[in-house]
């Protein structure tokens, strides 16, 4: 099963372990994570479902392509990571 991962900096304000999901794209896997952990939602996406300017998400080392619908593929063996932008100096 596909494994998602959150980088250390959104686990220190959630519980948000990695966890292995069923989904078959980067959408379908972070539904699966958000049914059980709603709050986590709008860390990673905003009031329209895209992926917030803030977050990236990389899927087996790739970033993906599509921010606004999520549709990149996730393989079975894949491991889906997000990234919250961190700023300063």
């Amino acid at each position: 099963m596909p494994q998602v991962v959150f980088t250390p900096n959104l686990q220190r304000h959630l519980a948000c372990p990695p966890r292995a999901v069923a989904g078959r794209t980067v959408a379908a896997a972070l539904q699966e994570v958000f049914a059980d952990n709603p709050v986590l939602r709008g860390y990673v996406l905003d009031d329209q479902g895209q992926l917030r300017q803030h977050v990236a998400i990389f899927v087996d080392g790739r970033q993906i392509n599509d921010r606004a619908r999520l549709t990149d593929p996730v393989r079975e063996a894949s491991e889906v990571f997000v990234v919250q932008a961190l700023s300063g100096g």
